[in-house]
């Protein structure tokens, strides 16, 4: 599958914009991860693009099991669905046994994280610095909702949090336009 062909298949699945665009920012970043890991920026991108394939019509115990049923019969790899099965492993019960999958769980909560701190700026993420960013790590009551253990996961990748937060961070403004930030 091509990313064209997986941007056809999350417009089937996914209708609410801020979704696709956590989707399209969780991609951009799993591609960073995977330039600076000498891994398959291709495959990467692909799991991180549909890791919420299923966020819409599934619990929370459940998310990430239709995902990767879908793409199972949809012939992707099977690195691709374990990765998208186990990014909720903890309330499905997959825990993340690839390197693919252990760098989806902390940048599926960054991309979050990122996008609350550009979201309270004027100029969105362009100015936005990784310090800053780090900051609003160490406020639980700020983007309540982010599971900051996840994101310190990026430890299980061979990352120090300044730099995976730094790492994310330019992913994301990379593809701003697309984001909306």
């Amino acid at each position: 599958m091509n990313r064209d062909q997986a941007i056809c298949l999350i417009r089937e699945h996914v209708s609410n914009e801020n979704l696709l665009k956590h989707m399209f920012a969780t991609e951009a970043v799993m591609r960073a991860v995977a330039r600076d890991k000498d891994q398959d920026e291709e495959l990467w991108g692909l799991a991180g693009l549909l890791h919420d394939l299923d966020a819409e019509q599934t619990t929370a115990e459940s998310h990430g099991l239709k995902s990767a049923e879908i793409l199972a019969e949809q012939g992707l790899s099977a690195e691709i669905v374990h990765a998208v099965r186990a990014h909720n492993g903890e309330n499905n019960g997959e825990a993340a046994r690839t390197l693919l999958a252990q760098a989806l769980l902390p940048v599926d909560q960054v991309t979050g994280l990122i996008t609350a701190a550009a979201l309270i700026r004027p100029d969105k993420l362009m100015t936005l610095t990784a310090d800053s960013v780090l900051k609003r790590f160490k406020e639980k009551r700020f983007a309540a909702g982010v599971i900051r253990e996840q994101i310190s996961r990026c430890q299980d990748i061979n990352y120090d949090l300044p730099s995976f937060i730094s790492l994310a961070l330019q992913a994301m403004k990379d593809v701003h336009e697309e984001l909306g930030l």
